[in-house]
Parts: C-alpha cells; sequence; structure tokens
C-alpha cells in the first residue's frame, strides 16, 4: 500500500509558473508615428498641383505628344545605328560591373576586417586600414553615376569610355558595402583553422571565406549589371555614350518616331539583360 501511493506520488507532473508577459516597448511605435509624421510634413511643403495635372488641356496636351512616336522608325539603316548603340550599351554595363568587381572585392576584403581579425599583434594597424577602406567604399558610393560620367567626361572626352569608368567607379562601392558586410558575417572557424595551422591570413580568407561567400556575391553582381545597364543609357544625356545618348539626340531634335524606336530597342535590351540574369540565378539555384 505504501509502495503504491509513492509510486502515484512521485509521477505526478511538475507543473512550473507560467512565465511574466513580456513588456511592451513604446520605442519601436514611437519611432514609427515620427517617421510617419515626416512624411506627411514633407508631402504638404511641397507644392504639388494634382489638380492642375488632371486638367483636360494637360490630357490633351499630352495625348498629342505621345501621337508624336507613332509611327516608330522602321527604317533598316536607323535600325543598324540602334543595334550598334545597344551593343556599346551592353558593353559598357558588362565592362563597368566587371571593373567594379575587381576593385571591390579587396576593398571589401580589407573594410570588414578579415584578413587582421584573428592577429592581434597589428591589431590597430588592420582596424585603421578597414576604416580607410569604408571611407573609400562610401566615397564611391556616395556620388551617383552621372556625377561621376559629368566628371569623367571633361577628363576622358566624349564617348562609352568616360560612362564605363563611371559606372564602374559608382558600382565598386555599391559591392564594395555588400561584400564587406558579407564578409563581416561569415562564419569564422574554417578561416580560423587554416591559420592556426600556419596558412597566411591573405590565403585563409580566399580559401575559406570567399567560397562561402560566393553564392551570394555572384548574386548582387548580376543584380548590379541589371542597374547598370539602365544606368548606362541615363549616362548618355552628358554625352557619355551609347544608346542614351542615340536618345536624347532624337529627343533634342524632336525626332518622335526615331526616338520610339529607340525606346522599344532599349526595353528589348533591358528584357533580355533581365532574362540571361534570371536564368543565370536559377542555375546556380539548381
Amino acid at each position: 500500500m505504501n509502495i503504491q501511493t509513492s509510486t502515484h506520488t512521485n509521477m505526478q507532473p511538475n507543473i512550473q509558473p507560467m512565465p511574466p508577459a513580456p513588456k511592451r516597448r513604446l520605442a519601436p511605435y514611437f519611432w514609427l508615428a515620427a517617421i510617419a509624421a515626416l512624411i506627411l510634413a514633407s508631402f504638404s511643403s511641397l507644392n504639388l498641383a494634382w489638380r492642375d495635372l488632371f486638367q483636360a488641356q494637360a490630357l490633351r496636351t499630352t495625348l498629342e505628344f505621345l501621337n508624336g512616336f507613332a509611327p516608330p522608325d522602321l527604317r533598316l539603316a536607323h535600325w543598324q545605328r540602334i543595334a550598334v548603340a545597344s551593343l556599346e550599351t551592353l558593353a559598357m554595363s558588362i565592362m563597368g560591373t566587371l571593373l567594379a568587381f575587381v576593385m571591390a572585392v579587396p576593398l571589401a576584403a580589407f573594410a570588414s576586417g578579415k584578413l587582421g581579425k584573428y592577429d592581434s599583434k597589428y591589431t590597430a594597424l588592420y582596424r585603421g586600414i578597414a576604416f580607410l577602406a569604408r571611407m573609400w567604399l562610401n566615397f564611391f558610393r556616395a556620388v551617383p553615376e552621372l556625377v561621376w560620367a559629368s566628371l569623367l567626361v571633361v577628363m576622358a572626352g566624349l564617348g562609352p569610355f568616360a560612362g564605363t569608368l563611371a559606372l564602374a567607379a559608382h558600382t565598386s562601392g555599391v559591392l564594395g558595402r555588400l561584400y564587406a558586410d558579407l564578409f563581416e558575417n561569415l562564419p569564422a572557424e574554417s578561416e580560423q583553422a587554416l591559420q592556426h595551422n600556419g596558412v597566411g591570413k591573405l590565403h585563409s580568407f580566399f580559401y575559406a571565406s570567399v567560397p562561402l561567400a560566393w553564392p551570394a556575391m555572384l548574386s548582387y553582381l548580376l543584380y548590379r549589371w541589371e542597374n547598370n545597364v539602365r544606368a548606362a543609357t541615363v549616362l548618355g544625356i552628358v554625352g557619355a555614350g551609347g544608346i542614351g545618348q542615340m536618345l536624347k539626340y532624337h529627343l533634342s531634335l524632336f525626332q518622335m518616331q526615331s526616338a520610339a524606336s529607340v525606346l522599344f530597342a532599349l526595353l528589348l535590351l533591358v528584357w533580355f539583360v533581365d532574362a540571361v540574369s534570371l536564368g543565370v540565378r536559377r542555375h546556380l539555384a539548381r
């Protein structure tokens, strides 16, 4: 009888008290309200004439402007010039992206602090180098492509060379920052193991960290290439060559039908680049 009672007593569940409910923090709601108030204040400070935009006269003027684009210019000689300009824009985007990648990887390696993270002897030196690399990447990223192209057209002259350098300068800052954050958040065990076995910092970085980050690095590279195709078109406004310069030429002369053909070719070019990038990413995912 005593054995059964003790067994029944031991089998009773051990009920733990419920943990206290987490306290609600008001700070996130405060910052969301502050951001919403700033957005509303920015719209109230702008003189947005929405009524004038939807007036009948504005709509008639817009329709007359759009009718000037029809029908597009279908002459063979014109489309041959468009094909040459499209290939020039495509080459600018590819070369600019590749040059940016070559510049971004070493700058990102230094900016992430990976090369000196496990060396206590030169910690201060590596921190200073990482700070300078990040500032350099911020400088390249802060200046837009159009500003870079405006400066480089003066230095290198009109044409695609200035546009390619402008794309490379800005894209190197963007890719370098993305790659630096990517390297910084990688697991450190494999790189530490190589360095503890006598492998140098540079070799351990390229043998341990870069292979882990390579799929994301390639995805960022393809995404920036898609953006650079569109940016290369905009750079034609300042004389950086490509299909954008051809579009500006026809629009400035009010040759709307020829400009319509250029716009259609631009849509085809963007569609082609997006399809190639999507295909490469799907192949890597498999």
